[in-house]
C-alpha cells in the first residue's frame, strides 16, 4: 500500500505578523530620527548667523583698535550689513554684534537673536561674550563656544 503525501509547497512572502513588526519598527526609528535630524538642521542654520558676525566682529575689533571706543552702529564701524539664507540681518549697535534669524530658517528660531557683546581686558584686547535670546534661540542650538 502506498500512500499519497501531499508535500506543503514553500512558503512564500511575508506573514501578516512579520510585515507588522517590520513596520512597528521603521516607526519607532523615524520617530527617533526625525527630531534628531531637525535640530541637526537648526543648528547648521544657527551657524550661519555666528559665520556672518565674524565680519561685524573684524570691522568692530579694527575701530576700537583705531578709536578706543566701540563703534556706535554699521556707519561707524565702517560695516555694511549682512544677510544669509537664514539670517535677515548682522547689525552693530554700541559695539555688541546681533544677528536676527528669519527668512527660509527653521520656524522654531524665526525671529531669533544671538548677541556677540565686546568688552576690552586691562590689555586694550576685545573680549567677546556670546549670548543667545533664550525663547527662540536656545542652549542646543547654538554651538558649544556660546554655552
Amino acid at each position: 500500500m502506498k500512500l499519497n503525501t501531499i508535500k506543503a509547497g514553500a512558503q512564500k512572502g511575508f506573514t501578516l505578523i512579520e510585515l507588522m513588526i517590520t513596520v512597528a519598527i521603521v516607526g519607532i526609528l523615524a520617530a527617533v530620527a526625525l527630531p534628531a535630524y531637525q535640530d541637526y538642521t537648526i543648528r547648521a542654520q544657527v551657524s550661519e548667523g555666528f559665520t556672518l558676525a565674524e565680519g561685524a566682529k573684524t570691522a568692530v575689533s579694527e575701530y576700537f583698535a583705531n578709536a578706543g571706543s566701540l563703534p556706535a552702529d554699521n556707519t561707524a564701524a565702517n560695516y555694511a550689513g549682512a544677510t544669509g539664507k537664514y539670517t535677515t540681518g548682522v547689525a552693530v549697535a554700541n559695539g555688541a554684534i546681533t544677528a536676527t534669524y528669519g527668512g527660509a530658517v527653521n520656524t522654531k528660531i524665526a525671529g531669533g537673536t544671538i548677541t556677540l557683546t565686546p568688552t576690552a581686558d586691562a590689555s586694550g584686547t576685545l573680549i567677546w561674550a556670546c549670548s543667545y535670546d533664550g525663547s527662540k534661540v536656545v542652549q542646543k542650538y547654538v554651538p558649544s563656544s556660546c554655552k
